[in-house]
Order: structure tokens, then sequence, then C-alpha cells
């Protein structure tokens, strides 16, 4: 049976977007995560987090940086009682990346590869999925992807795909209503 996700991208909705964000000392976790999170396993959500990550493709920092990084996100969810599924990311840019890293990919967000690779590797159900991102790039990737509901986090006008909502505590009302 196809599961639902709640997909999340990292930076402006897992923590606070500082730019280029790969030590702990640097992460500063958005309010209400934590709740959104765990409210989302109890409802059967598979939590994957999807993020662009060009600081690697620029030279900023290493892929063993970022997942090292990620590694202890993980462990201050569970200590929060959360837990994450899984984790997709794409270093590459293409103007601004570096050697290997310089190139178009379907990966980076607005394109929709790492939707579609979560899809297949964990048996989601796009339709009943919810995908909540802080830009424009996310949305475009959830709905080419055919994600059933997209939360745009701190946008304030109708343009563009997915309903605008101000802060976390939004989507986790929403999560529960949904949930219902």
């Amino acid at each position: 049976m196809k599961q639902r996700a709640l997909f999340l991208d990292r930076d402006g909705v897992i923590n606070i977007d500082h730019g280029y964000v790969h030590k702990p000392e640097d992460f500063d976790f958005v309010n209400g995560i934590f709740e959104l999170i765990a409210a989302a396993k109890k409802n059967g959500y598979l939590i994957v987090i999807v993020t662009n990550q060009a600081g690697i493709g620029r030279g900023y920092y290493t892929e063993a940086d970022f997942h090292k990084l990620m590694n202890w996100v993980r462990q201050q969810i569970v200590q929060q009682g959360g837990e994450i599924d899984a984790i997709y990311y794409c270093p590459d840019h293409p103007e601004h990346g570096i050697g290997h890293y310089r190139r178009d990919s379907e990966f980076r967000k607005p394109g929709p590869g790492m939707l579609f690779q979560a899809q297949r590797e964990l048996d989601l159900d796009l339709a009943a999925s919810i995908f909540v991102g802080d830009n424009t790039s996310d949305m475009l990737a959830g709905q080419a992807a055919g994600v059933g509901t997209l939360l745009h986090i701190g946008r304030e006008s109708s343009e563009g795909p997915g309903t605008a909502i101000r802060k976390l505590d939004d989507a986790l009302a929403y999560l529960i209503a949904k949930s219902q």
C-alpha cells in the first residue's frame, strides 16, 4: 500500500536560512518544526526532506559536511519525538557549480527529480502527500511531481502554485485537519 509523505524543504522550513548552513552551531530550528514532524508521524506520514544544496556545488562545504550535519539534525528531531525517514539533496548548480557539480539537473528544484526518486524508493502516493516549502521553486517541484497539497510558508500573495501560509503552526493545523 502506498504511503503518504510530508515533504519538507530544509533551509527556511526546518532551519532559519542563514545562507549555506553546514555546521550545527549555525543551525537554528524554525519554531514549530518539531511539533509538525511529530504530528505528521503520528498521523501516518513519512517525513522526507528535499533540499537544494548548491553550497556543496559552489565548494563552500563538502557532501561529507552535509551528511554530518544532517545526522545531527536527525538526532535533534528524534530527541523531540519525531523522525526523518529520508533525505534527498541536490548539490548541483547550472551556473555556479564547480567541476562535475556545474550542470543542469532534474533533481535541482524546481525540477521534480528528488520527489520522483522518493516516490520510487519509498512507494509514495504523491497525490496524498503534502509539501511545505518557502520558495516558489519548492512549489513548482511539488506541482510538477503531482504532490496533492503545496503549502508555501512565508508567502504573502496568492501568486504562484500552493497555498500561502504564515508559519509552521498553519501547516500543522492543515495536516491535522486533513488527517481527521
